[in-house]
């Protein structure tokens, strides 16, 4: 495995340079009205001293090739105050980007001339895109995230207010879960690795492609109605300012899970380290083929023939367990062609990711029955042991944008592979008549698959004031659960035996496709209306969903055998001299057939149209008013497993309307007051809207679906004091409030089922908070500590939910003498306060930035007890990292990357809490402490 990762980053390394080849050197930028932050089309871009000259285009873009040398340059626009830009140094073959505002002049006679010296201002402009923008939003710019040294969205957004990512990957907003929380590419739905998520996989996205990430907070007419705490839009480059061709790798080190030879794994495929299997998990079988059984009389000579079709491995090894690897490539260039701008962007990461949770542990504990005095939760199942995982994700993304003087199109290709192997052995411990002590081997490998494709255009009028914007967008997504292995063994005494009651070896294959097909096209009219600036949007968008999900299951039965001669070894039971053979009438055999239960097919569609207006009544008050309808519809079509048949059954059909209103009231130069008011829905995922059973085996959990539930509806009120300094300093401080109508939770089935889990709706929810946030640089005390800045936002929110009545009741039915039940609790997934602080010091002339990086999130709801089965909490995680980047060269093209992840060693824990118990573990994991080296280099 080695030798072949070598071979990938000297293709990786080599690949590129035949790309390059010298030009003249380029100024190039945007030009943006000082007021309205929009882009000025027509504008003057001269050269003083020179005849070189240029306009800019209908979205505010110019771009000038000069000759290497140092030069003036002047914007003029008839309405605008002239503004010259000196000291524009330009290098030959390079680009540099000038950013520029122009002031309305008092008087279209006088010429006004505005001096200043170049700067790169990106970060500058995303403050100036927040200020002016028509919603509550914050956001990170492409500058800003280069400086803090992180590599992928998922390291770059936690420190945006209000924003947190699970599990290294997901974004919630606001504390609210994945389904309350978008994400979307330059503007568009994409399904992510998990498409029952709400939100895409944070950490495929490589940050040297990025333009901004925008994280939008309150509602509009154009936006999707489906998000409630927040849509993270993220924004791909498009024209490059010019050639660049990078490369990165590290490695990374956790003394707790790396090169420790007691890891647990199992022998997969060869390209497992691609992230997808080479065929040997793949079903030997048809799905359908009906197995005989040894008492058939027709086809038993079949079953040994079967059964040795399988692949043998059912058990996990001892091995050695290698650091973290990751790989990069990023190409970007522009071009002319036919007299046009087109501009290229390219990337391709490799990541490849070991975890060991040595004394993992999971458990299942419920409420002792009323008249039993003592309060503690009784244990109904509880596992401990090793848990080993390998993730390996692989993503290419290659962009083509073309642009002419009043046309842009664009073309974006993504493919995401992901193959994720887990392999655990542990103790578990199950009592329900008796006590079963057993020892478990788990064997799972899930490999995914996304690839997108999405081309859109913008088009404009002569002077831009009518603009159109349309975009298309198909992907199709695959997730394949390929032979997942469960082998339990029951210690009786010396001995190591099967039983029917503890479980008899198991392999499941779970196969998922899912089709989108998303369309969408914009129009905006700019116009005059109480004499000041206003615009017209309006649009429309159409979204297809299709997926097919289907479980095949089997077991490995076994006729006159002596299963202690296995001696607790699973790898044993399909030996050949152990397979079941008609001539003997003895072995283990495969048994299972097709289950009708364990398939469906299921569609979404979703048409929308929406009007917004954008006006000014008063020089100060800026207001957008608008509406959006969505005709949103689901069919199904399954067999449950009462063999109730639904076929392209019409589970939802919705028209519903939108509205939103956002008010900015500019008090004072740089500051704005905002209040906004929006409706928005959540609607159930396809597994939740469905009659599907799916089995975790390493967790001992089932996940059921409910076709009874219905989508949620969300109101929501927003104000916001915010004001802007200099040098990228702000402050703002943020209320909200959302009023939920039929919050979907996930809560345990009934209380003779407390392993199974099912999608419910309660009546109704609130949730209510403040948000606070603060950039600032220690210049105020010493100039020489201006490269010093620490920033800070936190999160206070309380939620409160009204328990259905079948919760309510079985809560008070179980509670303990002296326990008060309410009818309202927290809304599952909502986390009371949320804190993000780092301390930063940047110094752009050494080339140095170090940051340390605090995270939190408050206690949390995770699993809604039933009955005897008591709340699950998800504790804090204190999470403290460190990261410091060096540049290095005499053009600072390469950079020296150190990281240190949960310095604090702190662990991820969940709880069972009832009332008088003690707190019992539901799921423990410790992740260690994480190192990693890491260098890049930019051509």
């Amino acid at each position: 495995m080695n030798r072949r990762f070598y071979i990938l980053l000297n293709a990786i390394v080599c690949l590129p340079f035949f790309l390059f080849a010298d030009e003249v050197g380029r100024v190039t930028g945007k030009v943006l009205d000082e007021g309205s932050n929009s882009p000025l089309a027509g504008v003057s871009v001269q050269v003083i001293g020179a005849s070189e000259a240029t306009s800019t285009d209908f979205e505010g873009d110019y771009t000038l090739g000069l000759e290497a040398g140092t030069y003036t340059l002047r914007f003029s626009s008839v309405g605008y105050a002239v503004k010259e830009i000196s000291e524009v140094k330009i290098e030959g073959g390079k680009a540099v980007e000038i950013d520029v505002t122009l002031v309305p002049s008092a008087d279209e006679l006088e010429e006004v001339v505005v001096t200043v010296s170049a700067r790169r201002n990106t970060e500058i402009s995303l403050l100036n895109m927040q200020r002016n923008a028509g919603v509550v939003m914050d956001g990170l710019s492409s500058q800003s995230i280069q400086r803090s040294g992180a590599s992928t969205i998922a390291t770059a957004v936690r420190t945006v207010p209000g924003v947190s990512v699970q599990d290294g990957k997901y974004v919630y907003v606001r504390g609210l879960g994945d389904r309350y929380s978008k994400s979307i590419l330059n503007g568009m739905d994409i399904p992510g690795l998990d498409p029952d998520k709400n939100t895409v996989q944070m950490d495929i996205f490589p940050t040297n492609i990025l333009e901004n990430i925008v994280v939008v907070k309150s509602g509009s007419a154009e936006l999707p109605a489906d998000f409630t705490g927040g849509v993270v839009d993220i924004v791909t480059k498009d024209i490059p300012s010019q050639k660049q061709i990078g490369i990165s790798a590290s490695v990374g080190y956790n003394p707790d899970m790396h090169l420790n030879n007691n890891y647990v794994g199992y022998k997969g495929s060869s390209t497992d380290f691609l992230g997808f299997d080479n065929g040997d998990r793949k079903l030997p079988i048809s799905p359908t083929l009906d197995i005989p059984t040894p008492a058939q009389a027709q086809g038993r000579e079949a079953l040994e023939g079967i059964t040795r079709s399988f692949n043998p491995v059912m058990g996990a090894e001892r091995e050695n367990s290698m650091p973290d690897l990751s790989l990069g490539f990023d190409f970007s260039n522009q071009y002319k062609l036919w007299g046009n701008q087109l501009g290229v962007i390219a990337a391709l990461n490799y990541k490849n990711t070991t975890t060991f949770y040595e004394g993992f542990q999971n458990g299942i504990y419920r409420r002792p029955i009323q008249t039993d005095p003592d309060p503690a939760l009784r244990p109904d199942r509880t596992q401990i042991g090793d848990l080993g995982g390998r993730n390996v994700l692989l993503s290419g993304m290659v962009g083509l944008n073309y642009k002419t003087g009043m046309s842009k199109y664009s073309l974006n290709l993504l493919h995401i592979q992901n193959g994720e192997s887990r392999a655990a052995i542990y103790d578990q411990v199950t009592r329900i008549a008796n006590i079963i002590d057993v020892f478990k081997q788990t064997l799972d490998y899930s490999q995914r698959s996304v690839s997108n494709i999405l081309f859109s255009g913008k088009h404009s009028n002569e002077d831009a004031t009518f603009l159109t914007e349309w975009k298309v967008s198909p992907s199709l997504a695959r997730v394949q659960d390929k032979d997942v292995r469960t082998t339990t063994f029951v210690e009786e005494g010396s001995r190591y035996t099967i039983r029917t009651d503890a479980g008899i070896p198991t392999r499941i294959w779970r196969d998922l496709e899912e089709i989108n097909a998303v369309g969408k096209v914009d129009f905006t009219k700019k116009m005059s209306l109480f004499n000041r600036d206003a615009a017209l949007k309006f649009g429309g968008l159409y979204s297809y969903k299709q997926r097919d999900y289907s479980i095949y299951n089997y077991s490995i039965d076994s006729r006159a055998v002596d299963h202690s001669e296995l001696n607790g070894d699973p790898n044993a039971i399909l030996l050949p001299e152990n397979v079941w053979t008609s001539g003997t009438n003895t072995g283990y055999y495969i048994r299972g057939n097709y289950q009708a239960s364990n398939t469906f097919d299921a569609s979404q569609h979703t048409g929308s149209l929406y009007v917004s207006g954008e006006f000014r009544p008063w020089e100060k008050l800026r207001t957008i008013v608008g509406v959006r309808a969505e005709q949103y519809t689901t069919f199904f079509t399954g067999v449950n497993i009462d063999r109730l048949e639904y076929d392209n059954e019409r589970t939802i059909n919705k028209l519903d309307f939108f509205p939103s209103i956002n008010l900015i009231y500019n008090v004072v130069e740089n500051h704005n007051l905002r209040a906004s008011y929006a409706r928005t829905t959540a609607r159930p995922s396809f597994k939740e809207l469905s009659v599907v059973q799916i089995f975790d085996p390493l967790t001992d959990t089932r996940f059921l679906g409910n076709l009874e539930l219905v989508p949620t509806y969300i109101d929501n009120i927003d104000l916001r004091y915010e004001l802007f300094g200099d040098q990228s300093q702000m402050f703002a401080v943020s209320g909200f409030y959302k009023y939920f109508r039929n919050p979907i939770e996930l809560q345990v089935y009934s209380d003779s089922a407390p392993n199974n889990f099912t999608p419910r709706n309660a009546p109704y929810a609130n949730v209510y908070g403040v948000e606070a946030e603060a950039r600032k640089n220690f210049g105020f005390i010493s100039e020489s500590l201006t490269n010093l800045s620490l920033n800070v936002n936190v999160s206070v929110v309380n939620s409160i939910i009204e328990m259905g009545e079948d919760e309510y009741e079985s809560r008070q039915f179980f509670a303990r003498e002296g326990e008060e039940i309410d009818d309202t609790r927290q809304l599952q997934g909502q986390s009371p306060y949320l804190i993000n602080a780092g301390l930063n010091y940047n110094n752009l002339d050494m080339g140095f930035e170090a940051g340390l990086f605090y995270n939190v999130q408050g206690k949390t709801l995770e699993v809604i007890g039933f009955s005897r089965n008591a709340d699950v909490y998800a504790k804090p995680f204190n999470s403290l990292n460190f990261n410091l980047t060096k540049k290095m060269g005499v053009n600072k093209r390469g950079a020296l990357n150190i990281k240190v992840e949960n310095i604090l060693d702190a662990e991820r824990r969940s709880v069972y809490e009832a009332y008088q118990a003690t707190d019992q573990i539901y799921q423990l994991r410790a992740p260690g402490r994480n190192f990693s080296i890491g260098y890049s280099y930019t051509f």
